[in-house]
């Protein structure tokens, strides 16, 4: 399935959306680079028959954290279950992409003339080879749930060096997560 272009969302939109406000569950803590120590930019949020997952990297100074990289600590992805509502921005660092944008569901199968902003399910596209993360709990190879592109344009995108490809991965069993990209 893929995930194309579907115009601009509302900021808190519980629709598919890269961009804007994560929604989050009570006493949620935004989270900061462990390389940096600052807030990490929220990139997509993804509600699935799992829950949501909410996606994100450290754009705080692009190049010098690891945000690239599943388990350095520059990104993260969580798993959250209703409710939820509108997280409280960090106040300072690079905290939001500059545009939401909806993203809707389209068979792989049948063309479309809008941008294809990633997809769903699968197996991944790797650009450099296999990065499976394992889950941080059980240890087992995480499931592939979705890939996501940069963004169709640059208040849209997310800094995967020019070109790249966003993976997100999730443990059924544990409730986990996870994030990396390729170029």
């Amino acid at each position: 399935m893929l995930l194309i272009h579907g115009g601009e969302a509302v900021a808190d939109a519980p629709d598919m959306r890269t961009g804007g406000v994560p929604l989050v569950p009570e006493g949620f803590v935004w989270p900061k680079c462990r390389e940096c120590g600052g807030p990490m930019m929220f990139f997509a949020h993804l509600p699935l028959d799992v829950g949501v997952i909410a996606v994100f990297l450290c754009q705080n100074d692009p190049g010098m954290c690891d945000d690239w990289d599943a388990t350095s600590g520059a990104n993260r992805a969580f798993v959250f279950t209703p409710p939820l509502s509108a997280a409280t921005i960090p106040a300072g660092g690079e905290t939001l992409l500059g545009a939401v944008t909806a993203l809707r569901p389209h068979p792989a199968d049948t063309p479309t003339e809008e941008p294809v902003l990633g997809r769903l399910g699968g197996a991944p596209g790797w650009l450099q080879g296999d990065e499976t993360p394992c889950c941080p709990l059980c240890t087992a190879a995480m499931t592939f749930t979705a890939e996501l592109e940069e963004g169709a344009e640059f208040a849209t995108s997310a800094n995967f060096g020019g070109g790249g490809l966003g993976y997100v991965f999730h443990c059924r069993l544990c409730n986990e997560a996870a994030f990396l990209w390729q170029r």
